[in-house]
C-alpha cells in the first residue's frame, strides 16, 4: 500500500542549539551545500554562549516541536568547566545519565578543529583563538597578523572556503577521532553527519527511546 501523499512529502525536524557564531554559520554553510538527506528539516538556534545551552535545550525539547533537539558544543577541559555542567543539566532534564551522550554534538577542543579538517590535517591542543591563529592562517589562508578573534569577516572567509569536495575530505579526516570528549583531539561529528545524509530516519526513533526510557 502506497504512503498518504502528506507523508511522502513530510520531514523529520531535527533542532540544533549552537553553542556560539561558529557553530551556527558552520552548520549553515554545511545546510547551503545541500550534503544532507532531503527528509530532514533542520531548525537552528544561536545559544550566543555555552551558558545559554541547556536553557535553550530545554525550551526547544519542552516546546515538542522537533522530533529531536541536539545541542552543537565544545568540551572544555577545565575541572568546573561549561562542558560538564551542560551534560548534567541535559541529564536531568531527561531524568537519567546517558541523555547527554546521545544528544550532544561535541569537539573537543573546539568546533574549529572540525572546520580546519576540510582543508588539511592538524590536531589543536587549545580553545584559545590566539594560539590557534597560526594553524588557522596555515589551513585556510586567512590573515591572522593580528589574530583570528572569530569576527564576522573572519568567520565568512573561512566559510566561503568550503565546498562539498573539502566536505567529504573532513569526513575522511575526522575518521580516526576518539568518540570519548575526554580526549584531545575527539569528536562525535562524524557519527551524526552520517545519519543526517541517511534516509532511514528510524535512527531518530531509536535515540528518542533511548533518552526518554533509560533511567
Amino acid at each position: 500500500m502506497s504512503k498518504p501523499n502528506f507523508l511522502l512529502h513530510s520531514k523529520r525536524k531535527i533542532c540544533l542549539i549552537c553553542e556560539g557564531h561558529e557553530e551556527y554559520e558552520y552548520i549553515q554553510k554545511l545546510l547551503s551545500l545541500k550534503v544532507w538527506a532531503d527528509c530532514y528539516q533542520f531548525y537552528l538556534v544561536n545559544a550566543e554562549s555555552n551558558g545559554n545551552i541547556s536553557a535553550r535545550y530545554q525550551d526547544k525539547y519542552q516546546s515538542d516541536s522537533y522530533d529531536i533537539v541536539f545541542a552543537v558544543c565544545d568540551t572544555d577541559r577545565r575541572p568546573d568547566g561549561d562542558f560538564e555542567s551542560i551534560r548534567q543539566k541535559i541529564n536531568n532534564i531527561f531524568g537519567n545519565q546517558i541523555a547527554a551522550d546521545k544528544v550532544i554534538i561535541f569537539a573537543n577542543p573546539c568546533t574549529m578543529q572540525v572546520i580546519l579538517m576540510h582543508f588539511g590535517e592538524t590536531a589543536l591542543k587549545t580553545q584559545n583563538k590566539h594560539k590557534n591563529s597560526s594553524e588557522i592562517q596555515r589551513l585556510t589562508g586567512l590573515d591572522v597578523s593580528k589574530d583570528y578573534k572569530a569576527k564576522s569577516d573572519q568567520r565568512n572567509f573561512i566559510f566561503s572556503k568550503i565546498t562539498c569536495e573539502n566536505y567529504r575530505e573532513m569526513k575522511a579526516r575526522i575518521r580516526k577521532f576518539s568518540m570519548d570528549y575526554r580526549e584531545t583531539p575527539s569528536s562525535n561529528f562524524l557519527y551524526y553527519l552520517n545519519r543526517f545524509e541517511n534516509l532511514d530516519t528510524s535512527w531518530i526513533e531509536e535515540v528518542n527511546k533511548e533518552i526518554e526510557t533509560e533511567k
